[in-house]
């Protein structure tokens, strides 16, 4: 297997990261607009306006487990572990990401977010798993 093939949920996720971001400045300047917010409140970020609060919070999750994510990854290509399955359980916990953010940025009803973080988290775990079993064997 092409073993740079795991890099492309891991490019997925980050081109989530860039989307994110876009939402989080338009919903900041669309509650600057709207009278809710001012821009110098954004300075130390102390108080974020509802509007753009869920979108603040989503982006802080793609800082926390995504990052154990791209470790991962990054392991699974350096030691030769890429397949079929490892590829797959990436992008899993790549597009379940992506519907966590959707929720949390929309609804944020956890009785939804909480399994799409469930898939993502089981899945990441699954890949550490593999990456553990292919190096103890190939030792």
């Amino acid at each position: 297997m092409n073993q740079t093939a795991i890099f492309w949920p891991m490019i997925a996720h980050a081109a989530l990261v860039v989307i994110i971001y876009g939402m989080l400045g338009l919903r900041r300047r669309q509650a600057v607009a709207g009278g809710n917010a001012k821009v110098s409140q954004f300075r130390e970020n102390r108080e974020e306006p509802a509007e753009s609060l869920f979108v603040r919070n989503a982006l802080e999750n793609q800082f926390e487990l995504p990052m154990l994510f791209y470790a991962v990854c990054l392991a699974l290509q350096a030691s030769g572990a890429v397949d079929a399955i490892t590829l797959s359980l990436a992008w899993v916990f790549a597009v379940s990401r992506y519907v966590h953010t959707f929720i949390h940025v929309t609804s944020n009803r956890i009785r939804y977010r909480q399994p799409a973080f469930t898939v993502g988290f089981l899945a990441l775990i699954a890949l550490w798993v593999l990456l553990a079993v292919d190096l103890l064997s190939a030792g």
